[in-house]
């Protein structure tokens, strides 16, 4: 079997210079804001597709519902086709469709072409979100990913609020709706291209692979059986389908943490999208906001998604030691602590947001300061859980996130349809209440996971539960010095 030429080879990803590291790293983190961005940026033309094409509010309110619909079925291929022919080809073909998507949306004469490729522009977008996490394992080690993977998680959260940013302000500078999707091209575009010039592969095993290949060319006779060890993989039409649709339903419907983890993040996850649609309601509506001034409350959440993030890579200062003392597998739960301290904070955030939202004698600061609060629990809760997800199924992580990312992508897909209307209906701080009763009911679950965790991946199917194994070696060896002290 082809393996690395010694623990220096250069050609493993993991020898590779910080400097070569941290510009593929940067790549795949303006990546991740360019697909953000694009979910959030058309929310603000609603109205003005309503308008054009003659149909009703609800229609309108697809254009942000069926990218994140495309989001839902875009990593049953992007993730098993990063693993079968490498990252850095799923990305090239990937953005290039994504770019070439917004024709549609710029240039569409009815709702139908705008709505179709708008579904296809969230497939496509999905592949970075999908694999972009991989790319940060494939070149970092565990104990010094955690900066990159705290910007990648960060930056997701910060492309909804340049896409609010900015699109308010185009379509009120009267460049029009359009140009809003010639903007979202443009940054694509300018994207697609840093791909193509400055991400190599970074998949090990394809690496190999292409080694393994190089050598049988180059010898023949020789080299004949040699073989890397991504070929001995199942590729099959059967093998493929059974990891990436059969396997993560089955952990979901198997798996209670895997159930209660999605569930909690879906809702967390579709309040994100509600907010674009709520913003108006609150400060446009009730107090004669601009477009363009309506986008710059966003910037309170990008406030809050940073700090969340600084404080969830604080919460986790003490992770290489961990590391070191777990002989590389420690507990899971310690990936708990920032959503401990997010979920109750994201009921504080609904509550605030909602009770001086309603009341336009409430001076408009009051709930945009909410927003740095919302933005932090959210952040703080997703990057936990994300965290806590791959500790906890190790191996069988990749399936666990496409059950997650296929069910939390549903389910906010579907939250710009009667986020409007409950909003309405309920008026502000009725319907906030409903999404804080929401987020108290589900408070307690980073709580219980730490506390009980444990004992229920002890009786998981797939959970390796590594941590438990090595804590009876660490409880041996700690009996063994404790005998040789006493002979």
């Amino acid at each position: 079997m082809v393996t690395w030429d010694g623990p220096d080879d250069p050609q493993n990803p993991q020898n590779w210079s910080n400097q070569t590291k941290w510009t593929i790293a940067v790549v795949a983190i303006i990546m991740t804001i360019n697909v953000s961005y694009a979910s959030a940026a058309p929310a603000i033309t609603s109205p003005f597709l309503a308008k054009q094409f003659g149909v009703s509010a609800e229609v309108s309110y697809l254009v942000t519902s069926t990218f994140l619909f495309g989001y839902a079925f875009g990593p049953l291929f992007w993730g098993p086709g990063s693993e079968l022919i490498g990252r850095r080809p799923i990305f090239i073909i990937a953005m290039i469709s994504f770019t070439l998507s917004h024709l549609g949306q710029g240039l569409g004469n009815n709702i139908e072409t705008v709505l179709v490729t708008r579904f296809f522009s969230g497939f496509f977008a999905a592949a970075p979100l999908t694999n972009c996490g991989g790319l940060m394992a494939d070149m970092f080690s565990a104990e010094s990913r955690g900066i990159a993977m705290n910007l990648l998680g960060a930056c997701i959260f910060l492309g909804p609020v340049f896409g609010a940013i900015i699109s308010g302000f185009t379509v009120e500078n009267g460049l029009g709706w359009r140009w809003v999707y010639w903007i979202t091209m443009m940054f694509t575009g300018a994207c697609t291209l840093a791909v193509i010039l400055l991400i190599p592969e970074t998949y090990a095993p394809v690496i190999l692979l292409k080694k393994a290949q190089r050598l049988r060319k180059a010898d023949p006779v020789g080299n004949a059986k040699l073989y890397a060890e991504h070929e001995k993989q199942d590729w099959s039409f059967y093998g493929v389908i059974k990891r990436t649709i059969f396997r993560p339903f089955k952990m979901l419907s198997m798996e209670p943490i895997l159930l209660l983890v999605t569930i909690y993040m879906s809702m967390v996850y579709g309040l994100i999208y509600a907010l674009l649609e709520v913003f108006p309601i609150i400060f446009m509506q009730k107090r004669g906001f601009t477009a363009g001034q309506d986008g710059l409350v966003f910037i309170g959440f990008g406030i809050g998604t940073t700090v969340g993030s600084i404080i969830n890579s604080y919460l986790s200062r003490h992770y290489p030691a961990l590391i070191k003392k777990w002989k590389g597998f420690p507990p899971p739960e310690e990936r708990l602590l920032g959503a401990m301290l997010g979920a109750p904070i994201l009921v504080i955030g609904s509550f605030w947001l909602g009770w001086t939202g309603e009341y336009e004698s409430v001076p408009w600061y009051i709930p945009a300061l909410s927003t740095i609060l919302l933005g932090m629990s959210i952040c703080l809760i997703f990057m936990s859980f994300l965290n806590y997800l791959v500790d906890t199924y190790l191996v069988f992580s990749a399936s666990a996130f496409a059950a997650n990312t296929v069910i939390r992508s549903t389910v906010a897909s579907a939250f710009p349809l009667f986020t409007v209307k409950m909003f309405q209906n309920l008026h502000v701080n009725w319907a906030a209440t409903l999404i804080g009763l929401l987020a108290l009911l589900f408070a307690p679950c980073p709580f219980l996971f730490y506390k009980y965790g444990t004992l229920i991946r002890q009786k998981s199917r797939f959970a390796p539960c590594m941590d438990l194994n090595i804590a009876k070696q660490l409880e041996a060896e700690k009996l063994l010095v404790g005998g040789t002290e006493k002979v």
